[in-house]
């Protein structure tokens, strides 16, 4: 009976000398699940700080000393981040045309020459 004993417990221990691997989603998985969690939510993306000190910088070339209500900012960035999220899905049309599944910089390029954007 003991020696029956020792071979249960021999088998119980795993081929990979003891040590647990973590575990590892397919690749791609987790990025189309990342896609869906972004595709639901509403929420601004780009942080408001470095976007106002963005707007602030582009905004001395134009004009010194100008003032923002925190309401002009917060609709800046609405826009922008819509913008580029269009500009986005059609880059990625772009792609998938061209039998790719990864964007490029040529596709970015693309959309906006279509778009009327860039002559």
């Amino acid at each position: 009976m003991c020696v029956f004993r020792l071979k249960v417990v021999r088998k119980t221990v795993p081929a990979t000398g003891g040590v647990k691997r973590p575990h590892r989603f397919r690749p791609g998985t987790v990025a189309l699940r990342e896609i869906r969690k972004y595709q639901k939510s509403t929420d601004l993306l780009i942080r408001k700080l470095p976007f106002q000190r963005l707007v602030r910088e582009i905004a001395q070339d134009f004009k010194a000393d100008l003032r923002f209500q925190s309401h002009a900012v917060l609709a800046l960035q609405e826009a922008a981040e819509a913008y580029l999220v269009g500009l986005f899905e059609d880059t990625n049309l772009c792609a998938i045309h061209a039998k790719r599944v990864t964007i490029m910089p040529k596709d970015i390029q693309l959309a906006r020459r279509i778009r009327g954007e860039r002559a």
